[in-house]
């Protein structure tokens, strides 16, 4: 147990106890990160992870500001190929069919790009639902991971991500504290958004 993934490598990586490439695991956390600084904890039998890698690792083209879409895609696939019918909702939520069932977040720490998952895989926590399957964390960890360690190109990952963000278009962001809708928005090829004329980057 941790109070959270994200937050522990963090500090490990700002205080050069350890360096990229590492993930840490936990099977419980209770004071996770969350977009807008909210929280995302949960109990056992969820997912609950953060990785850190080297900038220089990273794909040329890809924009670190879409890294979060970028992680977060990779998952998406990762938790298909496991039966599950998640899709991303922009930037770096998991949704199955209109319920959020995860997230992800990164933060950047001199050359280091560190990224957090969190997947509800057996219980509804936070207020948002869980996975139908039985999906256990440690190994879909390591699947993930060997994914990741492939470095698909960012217009490899954007050419699919572009059909798959249709979906989102029925719900809203939050920008600059304000609720905006992704009805209209545009979608640029390197992950941001136009919307009413001003580009929005994930950030997240």
């Amino acid at each position: 147990m941790l109070p959270s993934t994200q937050k522990y490598l963090l500090e490990k990586i700002r205080h050069t106890e350890l360096s990229a490439p590492v993930a840490v695991i936990a099977t419980e956390q209770y004071q996770g990160i969350g977009s807008r600084e909210n929280s995302w904890s949960g109990g056992e039998g969820n997912f609950f992870a953060s990785f850190a890698v080297d900038l220089s690792d990273l794909p040329k083209d890809l924009p670190l500001s879409s890294a979060s879409i970028y992680f977060a895609f990779i998952m998406r696939q990762t938790l298909r190929e496991k039966g599950e019918e998640v899709w991303l909702k922009w930037p770096n939520d998991f949704y199955l069919g209109v319920e959020k069932v995860g997230g992800v977040i990164t933060q950047k720490i001199n050359q280091t790009l560190i990224c957090g998952i969190g997947v509800n895989l057996k219980n509804s926590s936070n207020g948002f639902k869980s996975l139908y399957g039985d999906i256990l964390a440690e190994p879909l960890l390591e699947k993930y991971l060997k994914k990741v360690e492939e470095f698909p190109e960012w217009k490899q990952i954007f050419s699919e991500y572009q059909i798959e963000f249709e979906q989102s278009r029925r719900f809203s962001v939050h920008i600059d504290n304000y609720e905006k809708s992704l009805q209209n928005a545009l979608l640029c090829e390197d992950g941001s958004l136009l919307i009413e004329g001003k580009r929005v980057f994930s950030l997240r």
